[in-house]
């Protein structure tokens, strides 16, 4: 067995290194049989990432989609799926619904990657544990909403939020408390049917390990929730990046399916 859909993929038109079409080679030259584009949607004003080359992306959204529609119509192996990265921004709950009924998604990934106006991967980390232990509260909060918003298909490297406090993160997720929180953020995904994705991408950083921890992972399976396998891939040589790292650990866990999805529909493949 293997893993057979990686659906967590980015372009040029965001901050990726790579373009549709080279994203889409590379993928061809793996043993991948669904590959999925899943670009960051465009931002509301008032929210700007740093990274991107296109501004808050809605100049070259529609571009990105209509290259990948095509994509999805005339390749084969590996089958393309059109997905977006949705920016969970809760405040703007009619800016998110316009973006999600704009295309015919096949699949949309719900991306928690601010608190408020605060940038998980980009804003302060250095104002102390009290400080990070009540945001690491606040993102589970946010997860359990985004989860039961309808909005979303699947919930992003549901850790992510470890990227630039990984000791203070580990500390928080032994308390019980902490726990709890993690849990009913996935037993919200349990309710509202949408699955969670095992990432690749932690596996990059300097700290070494997948998105979720094992801590998490072990709560996911004992809740029952659904997976997708991601890589995070912004680069075409990490697609499907150490997948047999995360397909043990789904194994060790019980995991034997995994989703990959047909215009929002969920449709079960085994590995």
């Amino acid at each position: 067995g293997m893993i057979r859909a990686a659906l967590h993929n980015h372009t040029w038109y965001s901050h990726g290194a790579a373009t549709t079409v080279e994203m889409f080679a590379a993928a061809q030259k793996t043993d991948l049989e669904w590959f999925g584009f899943s670009e960051h949607s465009p931002l509301p004003s008032g929210y700007a990432c740093g990274l991107y080359r296109h501004g808050d992306l809605s100049g070259v959204f529609p571009e990105y989609a209509r290259e990948v529609m095509e994509l999805r119509r005339t390749a084969t192996r590996p089958k393309v799926l059109f997905g977006m990265e949705l920016d969970w921004i809760p405040s703007r709950r009619d800016f998110m619904e316009t973006l999600v009924a704009a295309y015919p998604f096949d699949y949309v990934i719900g991306g928690l990657h601010y608190l408020g106006l605060f940038s998980i991967g980009s804003g302060d980390w250095n104002d102390g544990e009290t400080a990070r232990f009540a945001r690491y509260d606040a993102y589970y909060e946010e997860m359990a909403d985004m989860a039961a918003s309808g909005l979303v298909d699947v919930v992003a490297h549901p850790d992510f939020i470890k990227l630039h406090s990984f000791d203070s993160f580990h500390r928080w997720l032994k308390k019980p408390e902490s726990l709890r929180r993690v849990e009913r953020a996935l037993m919200a995904m349990v309710d509202a049917g949408v699955a969670m994705e095992l990432s690749s991408a932690g596996l990059r950083r300097a700290y070494r390990e997948a998105h979720p921890a094992p801590a998490i992972l072990k709560l996911a399976a004992a809740a029952g929730v659904t997976v997708t396998f991601g890589s995070d891939s912004h680069a075409a040589d990490t697609i499907g990046s150490e997948f047999h790292v995360l397909e043990a650990a789904a194994r060790a866990h019980g995991f034997h399916e995994h989703l990959i999805f047909d215009r929002r529909r969920p449709v079960a493949i085994s590995f």
